[in-house]
């Protein structure tokens, strides 16, 4: 029996950049080919994990270290995992990444959508709040988003479809022999 090797696809970027779209799309692809996929979506770690926690940089910080080690622990018996979450911080993505590489693979996905785009599809009108005041220390806003220093595979969730930008991620991984060729 040949085992298949664990990994954590992590995407981040600024609210409404479609990280969570393009995870689903991922997700069910993965799982159509045959692969359970665990989800560690950020908004709903944020509720059942991590709800204790403000938006200071400390607690965001401590919030993506969670993160990672629910991805690793996953990676380590063989899962593969997909991360939608900002994550603003690189350290913080760093750190993450170290949780989950003692055990497996971890692809960071940096979803390059600029913030006017963002701002557009501000589905939740966070951004009008953050804008008014209404929201303190908001990414991109009133708070950084630090671009990764070293993401794997950058997508542009301003140009072409999520559908595109999962298949650029499933290729990406396929490249990295994470997942079978099916070509």
């Amino acid at each position: 029996m040949t085992t298949r090797p664990g990994f954590t696809v992590f995407l981040t970027g600024l609210s409404g950049a479609g990280k969570s779209t393009i995870a689903d799309i991922l997700i069910e692809q993965l799982e159509a080919a045959g692969r359970p996929v665990s989800t560690l979506d950020g908004d709903i770690v944020r509720e059942m994990l991590s709800s204790e926690l403000t938006f200071t940089r400390a607690d965001r910080d401590l919030n993506i270290r969670r993160i990672g080690w629910v991805a690793g622990e996953i990676t380590k018996h063989g899962g593969a995992v997909v991360v939608a979450a900002i994550a603003p911080y690189d350290g913080a993505r760093e750190e993450a990444r170290a949780l989950v590489d003692r055990h497996g693979a971890f692809v960071l996905v940096y979803v390059a959508t600029p913030l006017a785009v963002t701002e557009k599809r501000d589905v939740k009108g966070l951004y009008a709040r953050a804008r008014s005041g209404e929201i303190t220390q908001f990414t991109g806003v009133s708070d950084v988003y630090e671009v990764p220093s070293a993401p794997d595979l950058v997508v542009d969730g301003s140009t072409g479809s999520p559908a595109e930008a999962a298949q650029q991620i499933l290729d990406h991984l396929t490249e990295r022999r994470l997942l079978p060729d099916r070509s």
